[in-house]
């Protein structure tokens, strides 16, 4: 679990030396704060009595303001249902054309749906702008963590993805605060003035990109490799020795050109689903779909809205403080992931999702609509958040690293459309559980999802491999050798291990031979 991990990185492995290319990450991770916001911000507007004046209906019996859940569901679903068709799109459009301009195309569609939303009154209009919406995140969230998992040092590619996750907590406090802040307003502007900061974190990052490398390897499976060198050049801080740097770069080429060998002339559509790249593209798909199956996206959407109905009151300050567990999570993860393996805190983190799940679950059962149940709701639901959060950048970063260089967008835009399809099954069915105009099972709904966490949690202790600190060349290698899921942490790379100890000792003789003759 805990100490020295075997690899071929040839690289110093601190973060002080790799300071530049975590700076081009964390601007790249903006991404995520986007997606964080519209989790938090939508979700608040379903108790926003402006938003409901314009969007929902007066409920007589009740004497207050609601929305039908037919509407509820097609608000939130559609944008996850964008995100699935964006993500499935992800593969062919960044084997054309890279991923920088995937973010930027990411960008367009952002503020065409933004406007849209913001300007609307109609509700087909605004479903419209949901779906686009979708699209924006679906690119924004994958050619991202594509990029990001590209470009960092492999013995910081988790600390990165912790950033990654921290954004989006982030992202969700600051909808969160500012729901909070509007949801009182009666007219338009309770639901404009949080939707107008939808366009902040795109145009950071569109500006920033202008200034940033294509990923050197998207540039190798393109036959660029100078290109490729130059873009690995500006990732790396300039103080970096000569022969680390070339070490790093062979890799990188050596690995890249035999991938493009065995792909030549094949549809990668096709090649995901045969030999190992099967076994590469199934597991991939399964640890991103961690993120449906623990029940994490009726609880994000939804918390306000499920507070509310469980009878909670300040129902939107509670959902704030929810959300600050889950940054509190991944900040704590920060601490750990350079020094823990990437299955023990998938393990626990899944462990302890599935449990909080159980707990709300039952304290409702025992005491339905009581305050006493009322608490454990929220207690549960903070540490559930917290959990989650601590382990899904995890999940995000495996799914990345599993598969090859030609075969990494392709794989992961599949699987990252799948989490999304699992996130609408998730969102769109659960107003008919929590909805008291539906089934009414507030709480309850918690035990189908203890269940999912159950076998999420044995397919991890059985399948899913250990590549803390390894290169994404090591990692093709060890697939390519057909090692089982419990002999990776200890397998030695002897192809990558040879090519970097050969580029070393080929330019520390260099060095050594200049200073002779001179």
């Amino acid at each position: 679990m805990v100490g020295a991990v075997i690899s071929a990185n040839p690289l110093k492995l601190d973060i002080r030396s790799h300071r530049k290319c975590l700076a081009i990450c964390f601007v790249i991770t903006v991404s995520s704060f986007q997606y964080g916001l519209d989790y938090a911000l939508v979700g608040g507007f379903m108790a926003m009595p402006g938003f409901l004046k314009v969007f929902g209906y007066y409920d007589e019996a009740a004497g207050k303001w609601a929305i039908d859940p037919t509407v509820q569901q097609l608000i939130s679903s559609l944008m996850t249902i964008g995100t699935f068709v964006g993500s499935l799109s992800v593969g062919p459009f960044s084997s054309k054309f890279g991923r920088r301009h995937g973010l930027w195309t990411a960008s367009i569609l952002n503020y065409f749906a933004t406007a849209l939303m913001i300007g609307t009154t109609n509700l087909g209009a605004l479903y419209f702008a949901r779906f686009v919406l979708g699209i924006s995140v679906g690119w924004f969230l994958t050619f991202a963590q594509v990029y990001i998992n590209e470009v960092a040092p492999a013995h910081l590619r988790g600390i990165v993805f912790a950033v990654y996750q921290s954004q989006l907590s982030i992202g969700s406090i600051v909808g969160a605060a500012i729901d909070n802040g509007t949801h009182t307003m009666l007219d338009k502007e309770a639901y404009r003035i949080p939707l107008a900061i939808f366009f902040v974190a795109p145009t950071i990052q569109t500006i920033s990109l202008f200034f940033f490398p294509e990923s050197p390897r998207w540039l190798m499976t393109q036959g660029k490799g100078a290109d490729a060198e130059s873009a690995l050049r500006r990732l790396r801080n300039k103080n970096i020795k000569e022969a680390e740097f070339q070490a790093e770069f062979e890799e990188i080429r050596t690995s890249t050109e035999e991938q493009t060998q065995q792909l030549k002339g094949k549809h990668l559509w096709v090649e995901m689903w045969k030999g190992t790249n099967r076994r590469r593209s199934l597991l991939s798909i399964a640890v991103i779909c961690f993120h449906c199956a623990n029940g994490s996206s009726w609880l994000n959407i939804y918390t306000t809205y499920f507070l509310t109905v469980a009878g909670v009151k300040e129902a939107f300050a509670y959902s704030i403080m929810i959300t600050c567990m889950g940054l509190i999570g991944v900040l704590a993860s920060f601490f750990i992931v350079r020094f823990v393996g990437r299955r023990p805190i998938l393990l626990v983190g899944v462990g302890a999702c599935g449990l909080c799940q159980l707990a709300f679950a039952v304290a409702w059962t025992v005491a339905p609509g009581t305050a006493a149940a009322a608490k454990v709701v929220v207690a549960f639901d903070a540490l559930f958040t917290f959990f989650y959060v601590a382990y899904a950048p995890y999940a995000w970063l495996l799914g990345g690293e599993i598969p090859s260089n030609h075969l990494r967008a392709h794989t992961y835009g599949i699987s990252t459309a799948l989490n999304f399809l699992g996130n609408w099954l998730g969102v769109f069915t659960a107003p008919y559980f929590i909805n008291p105009a539906s089934l009414g099972w507030s709480a309850k709904y918690g035990y189908i999802w203890f269940g999912s966490n159950v076998v999420v949690f044995l397919f991890t202790w059985a399948f899913i491999p250990e590549t803390r600190d390894r290169t994404l060349e090591e990692i093709n290698e060890i697939f390519e050798a057909k090692v089982p899921a419990r002999k990776f942490k200890g397998y030695v790379c002897t192809g990558t291990e040879a090519v970097k100890v050969a580029v070393i000792e080929e330019k520390n003789g260099s060095t050594a031979h200049i200073e002779e003759v001179s």
